[in-house]
């Protein structure tokens, strides 16, 4: 499977393991499955952290390097950015529209514990529960 990890996926795996479910940690566990994280997530994330919602331990910027380097980059294209303007849901959280857009341009499956994510039926999801 293609996984991309939620921002809240991503930093629950690093922070806080209890919060993720038996299913989607062995599908994070399973070296057959590759790992996806977006830009946007960083970017999320160390916005949460200056804005004191989560803590990064030492340098943030070293942080973000040891922390993502375990994944491959779903790099934020144009098409995304486009298609995120043009997905059939109300939501307007720019970080998940992004999100939604990158699992539906590169065929990811998003790994995400947000109900209102789960059930667009316009992308694959591996819900945390």
């Amino acid at each position: 499977m293609r996984l991309l990890l939620d921002t809240h996926i991503w930093l629950w795996g690093l922070i806080d393991p209890g919060h993720l479910g038996m299913q989607v940690r062995r599908e994070l566990d399973d070296p057959n499955n590759e790992l996806w994280l977006s830009p946007i997530s960083v970017w999320e994330a160390l916005n949460m952290h200056n804005r004191g919602r989560i803590y990064l331990a030492g340098n943030a910027k070293e942080w973000i390097a040891r922390n993502i380097a375990p994944f491959r980059q779903a790099a934020l294209t144009h098409e995304i950015a486009v298609a995120s303007r043009y997905l059939r849901f109300t939501h307007q959280d720019p970080v998940d529209r992004f999100l939604v857009a990158t699992a539906k341009v590169m065929d990811l499956t998003l790994v995400t514990a947000s109900a209102s994510l789960m059930e667009l039926g316009e992308i694959a999801t591996l819900p945390n529960r």
